[in-house]
């Protein structure tokens, strides 16, 4: 039943008090006292109204005695906004991904986006016609175990590209995905599911309640050996030889090496080039440890020399390509130990710091590692300067390749 106050009634969900004045003093006051009462609730309307009521018959009872009456002023109601409403879960799984990936594409680099986008691909492929608001624990539970049972290699083939996640699990045989892939694939996804909700499309996130219980051993790589570095190094590759003769007499990441731009050399006077690991528009670092100055050793000079004076050190490579390159690399030089990737030139560079008596935190210093030279490393790095340039330079000219 409606509510009903004398005088007034509800219009755009405000109450308005209106009472028209008698006929005799509607020449001097107008048709009708009009009043917005403030307020959508009757409760407080009511109340307003008996207070505006009394206020009319003191108008009245002016006019009937002649007195100056002050006009009040016309109602003016505000025209109601409305703006468009979001209806929560409607959407669905495949529309919000599209999105998502469409803004993450503008956000990540070319290989974090290739995994981004893989992961979310796979719930897509599962439950990407179901409105968002329609996935439950259940499925995330379902969707975790169903990414358990992946091959390890079955999205790294060209021929699978496209197939979803059902699809994959079927082309999968032997060996498992390792628990590293699966938390990284499902952590994926939980951080689109994350972004729904910040978007308002998800109450809360089902992943959130979600674990990968599984434990594997980190996966260890093998330091080269002396005799490996000379067989890959006698190949002379023409497409990533000067980037492994980069990372192997610098300790750098493959990524940081394929980063590097001309503007990121500096020549220090007598102590020759460096290369400045930082930023840049190619490539992000991987901790705020690893932006450092790295002498260029000596063997690396006559090869600066060949390399482009603008832009990019290594134009067309990326970290991707280097791998992939280095697995066809190792076969031709017959290197076939396990455990033996491109990061073991990193290894490798550690390695013949460490036989050179070079100190553990000099050589973290060069290489981009936290140091750990006591317990106390937290207060060492606040008050200490760090080693200097002509340290680095003589570190890194006590690794040199094997002779042939």
């Amino acid at each position: 039943m409606s509510v009903r106050i004398q005088y007034a009634y509800l219009k755009q969900q405000t109450w308005l008090y209106r009472r028209n004045y008698p006929k005799e003093l509607q020449a001097v006051l107008g048709q009708a006292y009009k009043q917005s009462l403030k307020t959508g609730d009757a409760r407080i309307a009511k109340a307003r109204a008996a207070e505006v009521n009394a206020n009319y018959e003191e108008i009245i009872a002016k006019a009937k005695a002649g007195q100056k009456v002050e006009k009040p002023e016309p109602v003016k109601v505000q025209p109601a906004v409305f703006t468009p409403v979001v209806v929560v879960g409607k959407k669905t799984v495949a529309e919000l991904a599209r999105d998502y990936l469409n803004r993450r594409s503008g956000e990540l680099q070319q290989g974090g986006f290739k995994s981004v986008r893989f992961s979310v691909g796979l719930f897509v492929s599962a439950f990407g016609a179901k409105p968002i608001g329609a996935i439950r624990r259940e499925d995330a539970l379902s969707f975790q175990r169903r990414v358990a049972l992946l091959g390890p290699n079955v999205g790294k083939s060209g021929k699978t590209k496209g197939f979803g996640l059902d699809r994959l699990v079927d082309l999968s045989t032997g060996d498992r995905i390792s628990a590293r892939t699966q938390k990284r694939t499902v952590g994926q996804v939980g951080h689109f599911m994350d972004w729904a909700v910040y978007e308002g499309q998800l109450s809360e996130n089902p992943f959130s309640m979600v674990r990968v219980e599984v434990k594997g051993k980190p996966r260890s790589y093998a330091a080269l050996t002396d005799d490996e570095v000379r067989r890959l190094t006698a190949v002379e590759d023409g497409r990533i030889g000067a980037v492994l003769t980069t990372c192997l007499l610098t300790g750098m990441r493959a990524g940081e090496a394929v980063g590097l731009v001309r503007e990121d050399l500096v020549w220090k006077d007598n102590l020759g080039w460096f290369a400045w690991i930082r930023p840049n528009e190619v490539r992000s670092l991987k901790t705020n440890a690893a932006e450092r100055f790295i002498p260029l050793h000596s063997h690396l000079t006559p090869l600066l020399a060949t390399m482009p004076k603008v832009g990019r050190l290594f134009p067309g490579l990326s970290v991707n390509m280097v791998t992939k390159r280095f697995g066809a690399l190792r076969k031709e030089a017959s290197v076939e130990r396990e455990g033996v990737v491109f990061h073991s030139t990193r290894k490798w560079f550690v390695t013949q710091c460490e036989r050179a008596g070079v100190p553990e935190h000099f050589t973290a210093s060069i290489v981009g590692h936290q140091t750990a030279r006591s317990e106390n490393r937290m207060t060492y790095g606040i008050y200490s300067a760090g080693i200097s340039d002509e340290q680095k330079r003589d570190i890194v000219e006590k690794v040199g390749l094997p002779c042939p």
